[in-house]
């Protein structure tokens, strides 16, 4: 995944600074930091089996279970040289890196297989590098949003989106669409993504609504807190966006693109849409 959507990545300019990427790509870059900083660690000392354990567990939580996950909305859809396509590249660029040298001590062979397919000048072999330095945000930005809160709510919803579909609601995630319903201590922690609440939870959409205001068949988020934060999802009845699958009411509002969404009408002939958090 990390390199097939590098392909054609040039880093010599395609690179963003650190600081202008969206801040799901920041995190991903500060936890890929901390990580490196333990592996080294872990090299130091022999260590072996924290080296398996840290790696698989990055790869399989934090890569494949989230940011990757949450990622190919951004890669698939929007304009090819946009902002929020490089600064998906940016990220994946430097985690690449950064991965490829924590495997060539362990993995020799299928690290020197993928060092030659990285985009950019370097040298013959992955044995004549140094560990990679990834960069870092002025004043560490990601922190700025709540992200064990959000991958904990993720977690709550999707075990409402597989309840619904196993009773056959909903085929896939975009076919439904959430409403967190929080007290006023937890609130600011998901409005601060405003409307790309939607595409962390991989769904159509997804609104914060005051708890007061939650139904009786609302369901604890309790990966989240014991108590404050509840769910509802249900499926969504707006029709589908050819293009990118989401189910969005203004399906059809452009009569030059009766099948998609304005989304996609502004990422295939407009500007392109704007991302901040996801």
């Amino acid at each position: 995944f990390l390199l097939g959507n590098l392909v054609g990545f040039d880093p010599a300019k395609d690179l963003l600074p650190v600081d202008e990427l969206v801040a799901l790509d920041r995190w991903a870059l500060q936890r890929a930091r901390s990580l490196q900083q333990e592996l080294i660690t872990a090299y130091r000392d022999y260590q072996f089996h924290l080296i398996y354990q840290k790696l698989h567990n990055f790869c399989v939580v934090d890569l494949g279970a989230f940011w990757l996950d949450v990622l190919k909305d951004r890669l698939y859809t929007t304009p090819a040289g946009g902002r929020p396509r490089r600064s998906a590249q940016t990220a994946l660029y430097h985690v690449a890196e950064a991965m490829v040298r924590w495997f060539a001590p362990i993995l020799s062979f299928t690290a020197e297989e993928i060092w030659g397919f990285l985009p950019g000048q370097r040298p013959a072999s992955v044995m004549f590098a140094t560990w990679y330095e990834i960069p870092r945000a002025a004043g560490e930005r990601a922190t700025a949003l709540d992200w064990d809160a959000i991958i904990a709510l993720r977690a709550d919803v999707a075990r409402e989106l597989e309840r619904l579909r196993v009773a056959g609601a909903i085929g896939a995630p975009l076919e439904a669409e959430v409403e967190v319903y929080c007290e006023d201590a937890w609130a600011p922690r998901f409005t601060a993504l405003g409307d790309e609440l939607r595409f962390v939870l991989i769904t159509s959409a997804a609104r914060v609504v005051d708890a007061a205001a939650r139904p009786a068949d609302a369901v604890a988020a309790t990966s989240v807190a014991k108590q404050g934060v509840w769910i509802v999802v249900r499926a969504s009845t707006a029709p589908k966006c050819v293009r990118c699958w989401h189910r969005r009411a203004d399906v059809g509002s452009h009569a030059a693109h009766p099948e998609i969404c304005s989304r996609c009408v502004s990422n295939l002939a407009g500007e392109g849409e704007l991302r901040c958090c996801a």
